[in-house]
Order: C-alpha cells, then sequence, then structure tokens
C-alpha cells in the first residue's frame, strides 16, 4: 500500500507541475490577488493573532499580497525556514524587507525569514497554518513536494495536541478526485482557490 501511494503520488505531482509550468507570469499574479482577497475573509484567518505561513516560489500560487494583508491588519506572521534535515525552524515576516533569498542544495532558491530564528515548536503558537500543496481531494488530503517537511510539522502540532486551522492555498485546476494517501498523512480543513473556499469536515474557526 505504501510503495503503491507513494508511486501514484509522484506520477500525480508530474501531471500537476508540467500543468503549472505552463501558467504566465499574468495568470500567477491574478491568481494572487484572488487568494488573498479570498483568504483574508477567513474566519480562521480573520480572528487569528499567529499565522504560519510560507513565501510562494516560481509557479506556486502567490502568497505575497496575503502576507502583506495579514502584516498589515497585526497579525505575527511566522515563516518557515527550512534546516539541513528538511524539518523547519520559524522566524517572523515584518514586511518585504524582512525576506532574504537562500538557495537550498542548488535546486531552488527560497525565500526565508532574516531576523531571529524561533524555533520548530513556534508553530504551536499558530491559530492557523498556511499550507503548501499541489492539490486536494474531497477529503482534505493534501499532495504536498514530497520532501516531508510539513508532515513533521502536522505530527508536531498532533504531538503537542495543538489542532490550528489547516488551509491550504491551490489553483482551481487541483481540487482533484483523489490524492493517494498513506498512512502518516492529515487531511486539512479547508483549500483556498483563486473562485472560492473549499471545506473539508469540521474546521476549526469556521462552519463544517
Amino acid at each position: 500500500m505504501g510503495a503503491g501511494a507513494e508511486s501514484a503520488k509522484r506520477g500525480l505531482r508530474r501531471e500537476l507541475l508540467a500543468v503549472r509550468r505552463g501558467l504566465t507570469a499574468d495568470d500567477v499574479q491574478e491568481a494572487e490577488r484572488a487568494l488573498a482577497g479570498r483568504a483574508e475573509g477567513l474566519p480562521e484567518l480573520a480572528g487569528a493573532r499567529t499565522v504560519a505561513a510560507y513565501v510562494s516560489v516560481g509557479r506556486e500560487p502567490g502568497t505575497r499580497a496575503l502576507l502583506d494583508g495579514l502584516h498589515a491588519r497585526g497579525v505575527r506572521v511566522l515563516l518557515p525556514v527550512l534546516l539541513p534535515d528538511d524539518d523547519l525552524d520559524w522566524g517572523r515576516y515584518t514586511g518585504p524587507g524582512s525576506l532574504k533569498a537562500v538557495e537550498r542544495g542548488g535546486r531552488m532558491t527560497l525565500w526565508e525569514p532574516a531576523g531571529e530564528r524561533l524555533g520548530p515548536e513556534a508553530v504551536l503558537a499558530a491559530e492557523a497554518v498556511l499550507l503548501p500543496g499541489l492539490a486536494v481531494d474531497g477529503r482534505g488530503m493534501r499532495l504536498g513536494r514530497g520532501g516531508g517537511s510539513y508532515d513533521r510539522v502536522l505530527a508536531r502540532l498532533a504531538r503537542a495536541g495543538a489542532a490550528p486551522a489547516l488551509v491550504v492555498l491551490l489553483y482551481d485546476t487541483e481540487l482533484v478526485p483523489e490524492v493517494p494517501a498513506e498512512p502518516h498523512d492529515r487531511p486539512v480543513h479547508a483549500a483556498v482557490t483563486p473562485s472560492g473556499v473549499h471545506r473539508f469536515g469540521t474546521s476549526p474557526g469556521g462552519p463544517a
């Protein structure tokens, strides 16, 4: 089961990444504006004092407009710092000038917070966690990039008994019939796409 699910995930990732590579810069910018408007209206974010998020790169659904909107409202925004073992540390976002470009293993350039490191446990203070992803299905099962960083974050939250709202940001075409799931996979509560908000089960801070 595990090997079959992982193989199916790899195939689905290839398909979805190929579609993303076909997006134009205008497509990405238009989606970013729409996503920010949708996400900022979420009850899970409207009432949050601390939100763990991330800086989008490449053709990922854009997050910068959302980060700036949250920061302008006085929300404490935490951003990840990728550690050598692929776990995540965290730092604060205090505006575009608080970011630095970091090359990771020659594979990609990430934008990470330049200030104080708060430690991997800092995410436990978040009332909402925005997760990157490539797809989500009707059960709320998320397809990630395969690095396992956010699997560690979700496991850390579960061990601590923390229950923040888990939200994934996607393009409309990335709502799929089924994401192959493994025993360690955990569902998200909601997905935000440019066209709307999609909920799965009971989401903390919002209706079912």
